[in-house]
């Protein structure tokens, strides 16, 4: 298990200028461009867990890593509470159902940390059954791992003087008001409770197979440069990212249906 990480004492990323953040974005996503296109050529298949606190930036992040990639082999799950077939179901088979098949990417905005998260802090579960979901979720990782998945997580911290500021600028933006909830509040008044069931899971269950990266998002540039490049490193270990030749039957029939120059211009 990892050493105990304190959310307070987190480092902060580095300042840079606009013009710097945005090179190193497209450099990522360029980067993540060319991981799909090997995952698509090999078959092999990754998840991606977000978790943070509210507010905290995960669906901008999201959108930048979407914004790169073909939809048709990325799949975002945003997760909420079981519905009531889930609910009567073991906490993780609804998870097990959403696994990414062959060359896909499947992105989880909130996951099975549910369990020893909310469901803890709100007294949702039994304090026996979140206190063994450490074991049964890190089995439940190393099987993904062992099936050839990859397995990135990212925990993205917001201070609580950040998260005030950036609710209210909610509150204040017609066109941002629909991701406020009643839980953002209720969880705000549960700070203390969240941080501390964080720092547990965060130690119990960053293992060799799937760490966790923790990204402190007070600077939301920053913060999405540092999760896209833990990303595209983590997801292109072990792939070879140079561009595939163009399969010779399809160069014979291009060549016959469209033209002499055709080879010339593709190169």
């Amino acid at each position: 298990m990892a050493n105990r990480i304190r959310l307070k004492s987190l480092p902060p990323l580095p300042v840079r200028s606009e013009e710097e953040n945005q090179r190193l974005l497209k450099e990522h996503q360029d980067k993540l461009v060319r991981i799909q296109q090997a995952m698509l050529f090999t078959g092999q298949r990754a998840v991606v867990v977000f978790e943070g606190m509210d507010a905290a930036g995960k669906g901008g992040t999201i959108r930048r890593l979407a914004w790169a990639l073909d939809p048709r082999s990325l799949k975002v799950w945003p997760i909420g509470a079981p519905n009531e077939i889930e609910a009567k179901q073991h906490y993780l088979q609804r998870f097990w159902t959403r696994m990414p098949e062959y060359s896909q990417i499947a992105v989880f905005d909130w996951s099975w940390y549910g369990r020893v998260l909310v469901e803890r802090v709100e007294d949702l579960t039994p304090s026996k059954d979140w206190r063994r979901a450490y074991g049964e979720i890190n089995a439940f990782e190393q099987q993904l791992v062992d099936a050839g998945i990859k397995v990135v997580k990212l925990f993205l911290h917001v201070s609580k003087n950040e998260q005030r500021r950036r609710l209210i600028d909610r509150m204040r933006d017609p066109l941002k008001r629909w991701k406020l909830t009643y839980e953002d509040f209720r969880n705000r008044s549960r700070w203390a409770d969240y941080v501390k069931a964080t720092e547990d899971m965060l130690e119990r269950t960053s293992t060799k197979a799937a760490p966790w990266h923790v990204v402190p998002s007070d600077d939301k540039p920053a913060a999405r440069i540092a999760a896209l490049g833990i990303l595209a490193e983590r997801l292109s270990a072990g792939l070879d990212l140079s561009l595939p030749p163009l399969d010779r039957r399809i160069a014979q029939i291009a060549l016959k249906m469209l033209g002499k120059d055709t080879a010339k211009r593709s190169r």
